[in-house]
């Protein structure tokens, strides 16, 4: 039986045991999900074993576990190093999805004919790593495994993978491979098949206004002592001009500039701006004066109020004026932006321009930095030529405006670029209520995993 045989007539039972792992509310970031965190990754753990890894072990670290596993069938072979993650994003608010978050439902949409899983983190990350869990097993049970394989698989993605680092560093001989195979990203559509080559780094924020020392009357006092609401507002504002240019002094100082034909080549990518518009119900885009809308994603940092609160916010009317104001700031960075410097611009200046009627408390949360690899490594080219196969078409490299903090440590401390091979679209609402996966998007994913390992022993042995 041909590896591609297997998967076709193991089709229910890997699905199932996709919904089975996507019923495990896994978030990284609410500490009232931790057994479940630790629940996934058992599951994670059993499935490795399960198809046939050794060495699997939940690897401990100050946080959640690293679930590690391999196969070595010949030193002198290729390595490939897998990494995904089992953690998930919050559900919240769980109201606006159309079907409980943590108990998949598979339903036909317009993108996704064939049907889609609606559950969170059935497109990120579990249904993208588990693909490679089965491509795997699917390989082993023919005894068709081309290349040696590594998997690194965590819990702590979603909260910006602080302790991976440490796991990193500290287990380079353990780690050691050719390549890293993620798929953790989307691809234009099944029809036009693509490699993400660059993905942005993030720095994220919360900011804290204080005014009084406690909430007012708004009668009593408005007017006349300051509004931590309005207030931040006002700064928030501030940090874009009419141009949406971010006025952060020293933000852009090392935004690299790229040459007309570059441009021009990052637009002739497939891209319907129509279509963009009403799959978002808006009349149109926007974003930085002089850059189209791939552009303003792949190449151009940002910056994002992704959440803000303060005062009262219940049913009717309460007439007050609040003591506190809150937001969380996220801005994506672009090569050469440190997140860590970009953190403390954006620290000094919103201090600098808050009121002397307020006090400003920032603190930064996760970060990481931009990764971009080359379209000219053996494990690009393997990528390819898997697409090839199993699509039909040649892959198109593209840049993605989202952010993999692991990608860039996997250059610096391992040397290996990362080959961001991901299979989701960019409407299967990733971070929102309703998100979901295509079925056939993880059956195809499934098999160009298997090619990839088969192309990239003749790749890297050139």
């Amino acid at each position: 039986m041909s590896v591609k045989k297997y998967i076709q007539d193991n089709q229910e039972k890997f699905l199932n045991e996709l919904i089975d792992l996507l019923k495990i509310p896994s978030v990284s970031a609410d500490p009232k999900f931790k057994d479940d965190v630790f629940a996934a990754a058992e599951f994670v753990r059993v499935s490795l074993e399960k198809a046939g890894a050794d060495q699997v072990e939940l690897c401990q670290t100050a946080g959640y576990p690293i679930v590690y596993g391999e196969k070595i069938i010949n030193p002198e072979l290729p390595t490939v190093l897998v990494y995904g993650h089992y953690d998930v994003q919050p559900a919240d608010p769980y109201e606006l999805w159309d079907s409980p978050p943590f108990e998949p439902v598979i339903k036909k949409t317009e993108r996704h004919p064939e049907g889609a899983i609606f559950a969170r983190g059935s497109a990120d990350d579990k249904g993208q790593f588990y693909m490679h869990v089965k491509a795997f097993e699917a390989m082993m049970s023919n005894n068709e495994l081309p290349c040696n394989i590594k998997f690194m698989i965590e819990g702590e993605e979603e909260v910006g993978s602080e302790h991976l680092d440490i796991f990193v560093k500290e287990n380079k001989e353990k780690l050691k491979a050719d390549v890293v195979l993620v798929s953790d990203t989307h691809m234009i559509s099944l029809e036009n098949p693509s490699v993400t080559v660059g993905l942005r780094g993030l720095a994220y924020m919360q900011v804290e206004v204080t005014g009084p020392n406690r909430d007012l009357h708004s009668g009593t006092y408005g007017g006349a002592v300051a509004n931590p609401i309005n207030i931040l507002c006002k700064m928030i504002a501030s940090l874009q001009d009419e141009n949406n240019h971010i006025t952060i002094p020293g933000f852009y100082d090392k935004v690299e500039t790229y040459a007309d034909d570059y441009r021009k080549a990052l637009n002739d990518a497939p891209f319907d701006l129509e279509a963009y518009k009403k799959e978002l119900d808006i009349n149109d885009v926007h974003g930085e004066a002089g850059y189209s809308t791939i552009e303003r994603v792949g190449i151009r940092p940002t910056l994002d109020v992704n959440g803000i609160w303060g005062g009262y916010t219940g049913e009717g009317a309460k007439t007050v004026l609040p003591s506190k104001a809150y937001a969380k700031i996220s801005m994506r960075l672009v090569p050469n932006q440190d997140h860590k410097e970009i953190s403390k611009l954006f620290e000094e200046h919103f201090k600098a321009i808050a009121p002397a009627s307020v006090k400003v408390k920032v603190t930064p949360h996760h970060g990481g930095q931009a990764a971009v690899v080359s379209t000219e490594t053996p494990g690009y080219r393997a990528a390819d030529l898997a697409i090839q196969e199993a699509f039909g078409k040649k892959a198109i490299p593209t840049r993605e405006g989202g952010s993999i903090p692991i990608c860039s440590l996997f250059q610096k401390e391992l040397g290996l670029d990362p080959i961001l091979l991901g299979f989701g679209l960019d409407t299967d609402a990733l971070h929102s209520p309703n998100e979901h996966y295509g079925v056939k998007n993880y059956y195809m994913g499934i098999e160009t995993i298997a090619l990839f390992f088969k192309y990239f022993k003749d790749e890297a042995s050139k």
